[in-house]
């Protein structure tokens, strides 16, 4: 089978719209979560977010004509792609080149407004750009038109674990040969009263309203995830093309496991077997040993059940002496949880772990669960020289993703 590497990177996020400066704030430990700015919170219980802040499209090449016929989420998954392809340098035939850019819940933003337009002024004031507009395809569809991809064009969506499924999907396709390249990542804007009071009312937030307190993955004090937005965005490459033109090649990825729960729609499975799974079947096709030192960016939302579920199918997946000698972190406990946008700025976070041999921490896990016993890299980042790395997602709907990567 053909190997697949990673030559680009991009990402819009809560704690910075490039990747550097994205990087350096997770290194140093950096909360993005602080309260709301875009919306009017004031009749809700919820009144904090992991916002991006200052983002402009014209800073970032989207033009105002796209921009205008766009919701935010597309937005962002322009703006990341065109820092990927850019940072890639790729040039390739159009039907060799596919775009998998997924969003858990697409244009929720032009969903409300244009709901709340239809109750007060009437349903003859609809924009007619509100169907093409909200979709959850679109953020696929203007990427692959703003870089000519006329390979296959197809937007995952698996809630929470979007992003890490259409890297996932990305990898096999080249891997089987299909095409050469994929832009390949996740996007999401979530933040409108109508998600945060529905994730609210479903007990999914935590209600604190310490921006500084708020996400806590795996301390005992956890109470539910932080809403976040932004976008993640990867160019995949088939090893040879990219060598065949000098590219710069990141990491390898070299394993992808996926498994469904098949218990709740929305609570994972207790025993952590079905998430297990999906991460053996990554480490499998990476053909990790305990010789390599392992990373693991964790789904880690700081949800009570998610987090005592996950440790337990690390447990189960590595055994217990190999889960305990890994290094574990939560990068949501900065940037909240992006939803469909999480596991691709997660995933370009533990490319950058691997790369630069640093593993970022996992902030305010001050007190530790015992039921999360595992070494999450509490507060302060840590060196350390990483062999293998994996990016959890776990999605609503019981959707598990990990994808695996090496040096090369």
């Amino acid at each position: 089978m053909r190997r697949v590497v990673i030559t680009g990177l991009g990402v819009i996020s809560p704690v910075g719209n490039d990747v550097q400066t994205f990087w350096n704030n997770l290194k140093n430990g950096c909360n993005g979560i602080d309260f709301i700015k875009s919306q009017n919170v004031d009749n809700l219980t919820v009144k904090i977010a992991a916002e991006v802040k200052n983002f402009n499209p014209a800073d970032h090449g989207v033009d105002a004509a796209s921009a205008r016929r766009s919701d935010l989420f597309t937005q962002y998954a322009l703006a990341a792609a065109n820092q990927a392809m850019t940072d890639s340098g790729l040039q390739i035939e159009p039907e060799r080149l596919g775009v998998y850019i997924g969003s858990g819940v697409g244009g929720l933003q032009t969903f409300y407004a244009e709901s709340v337009k239809l109750y007060s002024e009437g349903p003859q004031w609809t924009s007619p750009l509100f169907i093409p507009t909200m979709i959850a395809n679109m953020a696929s569809g203007h990427v692959a038109i703003a870089h000519k991809a006329e390979g296959p064009c197809l937007p995952i969506v698996t809630a929470c674990a979007t992003g890490t499924h259409s890297i996932g999907e990305a990898f096999r396709a080249i891997k089987h040969g299909y095409v050469d390249a994929i832009i390949a990542g996740g996007a999401e804007a979530p933040v409108s009263p109508l998600a945060i009071a529905g994730f609210t009312n479903c007990k999914a937030l935590n209600r604190c309203n310490d921006p500084q307190t708020a996400s806590l993955p795996f301390d005992k004090r956890r109470g539910g995830f932080v809403l976040g937005e932004g976008a993640g965005v990867l160019i995949l490459e088939e090893y040879e093309h990219a060598k065949a033109r000098g590219a710069k090649m990141y990491a390898e990825i070299g394993g992808y496991g996926n498994s469904c729960d098949a218990y709740h729609y929305t609570a994972p499975k207790p025993d952590g077997s079905s998430a297990s799974r999906a991460i053996k079947l990554a480490l499998k096709e990476i053909a990790y040993s305990c010789n390599d030192l392992l990373y693991i960016n964790a789904h880690g939302t700081g949800t009570p059940l998610n987090d005592t579920s996950e440790t337990q199918a690390i447990k189960l997946a590595l055994g217990e002496t190999d889960a305990h000698r890994a290094l574990i972190s939560s990068n949501k406990s900065m940037i909240g949880h992006m939803l469909g946008a999480a596991g691709a700025a997660e995933m370009v976070s533990t490319v950058l772990t691997m790369k630069e041999g640093i593993v970022p921490p996992t902030i305010n896990l001050n007190e530790p669960d015992p039921a999360c016993d595992l070494d999450y890299v509490p507060n302060v980042a840590r060196e350390a020289d990483i062999t293998v790395a994996i990016s959890n997602s776990l999605g609503f709907g019981g959707h598990n993703g990990c994808v695996a990567i090496k040096k090369l």
